[in-house]
């Protein structure tokens, strides 16, 4: 479609992208280099296995997907100073938080989020391969992500817009699977 001006509207110039490149493709330009360091991130965790994406990215895997920048994963806990090492090496800058471990690239939109929450331990038991951004990884079992999203939207030290993200979430699960509305909230079903 074109605009007023001549040009072509957001939306053309998207499905125009869209039909000739990856997914993998178009989120390495809008991130910046975020689906290299995605890749880089990947090879560096299937050397300290097991781990697990959790977390809007492993929702994505689900349901409809939406635009996210976090990719929110869970490693063995005692791997994960060696998994810090390992990403320091290859160019990321490591901050430890009080219940987590971030990493980014300089320049990078990607925030990637180690939780230290030992809740999240068992999602390790209880994976799939899926495709993200071009690679076959372990997400997080679908009724594990629910718990994760509910604990994260039921943090009030969390700021509200981050919470508002899980709760859309949670919808967009609930919306998709329908038999797993009994492990929400009833205050996020009764939206529905």
């Amino acid at each position: 479609m074109i605009g007023r001006r001549g040009k072509l509207t957001v939306r053309a110039q998207f499905r125009y992208l869209a039909a000739r490149m990856t997914a993998a493709e178009i989120y390495e330009s809008v991130t910046n280099g975020g689906a290299s360091d995605f890749a880089e991130l990947v090879t560096v965790l299937n050397e300290n296995k097991p781990w697990c994406l959790i977390g809007g990215l492993a929702v994505n895997c689900y349901v409809e997907p939406v635009y996210t920048v976090d990719v929110d994963l869970v490693v063995v806990a005692a791997n994960l100073p060696q998994i810090e090492r390992a990403l320091k090496t290859v160019g990321f800058k490591v901050t430890r938080f009080e219940h987590s471990t971030n990493a980014q690239r300089s320049g990078s939109k990607v925030n990637i989020q180690f939780t230290t929450d030992s809740r999240y331990q068992d999602f390790l038991a209880n994976t799939a391969e899926r495709e993200v951004l071009g690679l076959r990884i372990p997400v997080a079992g679908l009724e594990d992500i629910i718990r994760g999203k509910v604990w994260a939207w039921q943090d009030e030290q969390r700021r509200s817009t981050k919470r508002k993200k899980d709760e859309l979430d949670l919808m967009r699960i609930a919306e998709s699977y329908p038999q797993l509305r009994p492990f929400m909230p009833a205050q996020i079903v009764e939206q529905l």
